[in-house]
């Protein structure tokens, strides 16, 4: 199981990124929160499976049809298992 903590940036606010972040990480059956950041940055943390988490950042370098990410910082943290969803956080 990993744990990665994500910071996406680019165009990715006003595009739908949460809400498909949100729909691709219970497809893949992934736990965590996604949420958008003040300074136009979207911020979000995936719990699962080592290879569901591999695809859902591969995801989130490209985001929706209509997103332009120019950037995707990714850090490990460890697994604690606290998600029970994956939820939109405001």
């Amino acid at each position: 199981m990993k744990r990665m903590h994500v910071i996406i940036t680019g165009r990715v606010q006003g595009v739908f990124f949460r809400a498909y972040t949100r729909e691709t990480a219970l497809a893949l059956k992934l736990n965590g929160w996604v949420r958008n950041l003040h300074d136009g940055s979207v911020e979000a943390v995936f719990e699962g499976e080592d290879k569901n988490v591999k695809t859902m950042l591969e995801w989130c370098k490209k985001g929706p049809s209509h997103a332009i990410v120019t950037k995707v910082d990714v850090s490990e943290e460890p697994h604690t298992g606290e998600f029970r969803d994956f939820r939109i956080t405001y």
